[in-house]
């Protein structure tokens, strides 16, 4: 019997709009190596076109690998935009 924390699949989608394309590669870029390194059961895949970055999250299994890694992902995104103001200012 699964425990209530266990699904057998959740998928999020998240997209991101920007001011301009460099700004939504630029965070695409500083996202994207998690498009490699997730561990099995973990999806997630970053791509950019024109002024927006999706993010496309699925997991098989837990919920809150799921919450942990869409934090992550944020948390991933708010430095990269935070480093870019700081780079532009200077």
């Amino acid at each position: 019997m699964a425990s209530s924390c266990e699904v057998n699949r959740l998928e999020a989608t998240i997209t991101l709009e920007y001011e301009d394309e460099r700004t939504a590669e630029a965070v695409a870029a500083a996202v994207s190596p998690d498009n490699y390194k997730t561990p099995v059961g973990l999806a997630v895949r970053t791509m950019c076109t024109k002024n927006t970055v999706v993010t496309k999250i699925i997991t098989e299994g837990k919920m809150a690998t799921f919450i942990a890694t869409i934090d992550d992902l944020l948390s991933s995104v708010s430095t990269a935009e935070k480093t870019l103001k700081a780079v532009q200012k200077g």
